[in-house]
């Protein structure tokens, strides 16, 4: 079979686009790759494929990693951006965590 390219072109609401770029690129995979590697897939496995996963953000690290040890319950302090501060002195075992993984 020759090695020749087809366009398909999609109409999807553009939130929805935009999100799964951002996901993609956490990733290090282009729209254009996921959707060969969707469909590739597909003629792999007859059916509707996988699940990428997601690579936690930091902060979303330091959540599971506070709910995953049983630490105590604390209050998380966030700045304008949103995100988690940690104080290494009322927290020491998170602060180690994110600063060292």
């Amino acid at each position: 079979m020759p090695n020749t390219k087809s366009n398909i072109n999609v109409m999807i609401d553009t939130e929805i686009k935009e999100q799964a770029a951002q996901l993609l690129g956490r990733m290090g995979i282009d729209q254009a790759t996921a959707i060969d590697m969707f469909f590739r897939q597909i003629i792999a496995e007859r059916r509707l494929p996988f699940q990428p996963v997601v690579n936690l953000t930091l902060d979303e690290q330091i959540v599971a990693a506070a709910i995953k040890s049983d630490l105590k319950k604390i209050e998380l302090i966030t700045d304008t951006d949103g995100n988690i501060l940690v104080d290494k002195e009322r927290n020491p075992e998170i602060y180690d965590w994110a600063v060292n993984g």
